[in-house]
């Protein structure tokens, strides 16, 4: 039904994906009682995954999220216990981020969850689409990217 009113529209449709895409999450994200954000999860992950060592703004530049929502969001979750925030050498409003252990195992514990729900998220579609859609969206991503004026 919806497709009518869409017509072809990609930022549309692409936004309202996002929307649910958020909403699934989020939604999942409560019922499994995590205790934290999808947000505060794609956080931990990275942090995992670069060695646990990364700077408050580098997260900004890969979540595209200006500095305002990511030190609102770092502020929470080292209240939590989930990371430390330490300065760098270098510079005093420059910080290094570390996942404590209790992140980490919190991490741990949401990602095979998180794999289940990529899985139903990209359900019915083969591998090849998927590809597709990734690189159209990664071109789609770099066409606009520099357009749009976020204080990182």
């Amino acid at each position: 039904m919806y497709r009518e009113y869409l017509n072809g529209r990609i930022g549309s449709l692409i936004y309202i994906t996002g929307t649910l895409v958020r909403g699934f999450s989020t939604q999942t994200f409560a019922e499994e009682n995590y205790g934290i954000t999808p947000d505060q999860y794609v956080i931990l992950f990275l942090l995992v995954e670069n060695k646990e060592i990364m700077y408050q703004r580098q997260l900004s530049e890969i979540l595209f999220k200006d500095r305002s929502n990511i030190s609102r969001i770092i502020e929470i979750m080292q209240k939590n216990g989930l990371i430390e925030k330490f300065p760098d050498s270098n510079g005093r409003k420059i910080y290094k981020l570390i996942v404590t252990e209790k992140g980490r195992q919190i991490k741990d514990k949401i990602f095979p969850k998180d794999i289940c729900m990529r899985k139903e998220i990209t359900k019915d579609i083969t591998p090849e689409e998927l590809a597709i859609t990734l690189k159209t969206l990664e071109k789609m991503n770099t066409n606009i990217r520099n357009k749009v004026k976020l204080q990182i």
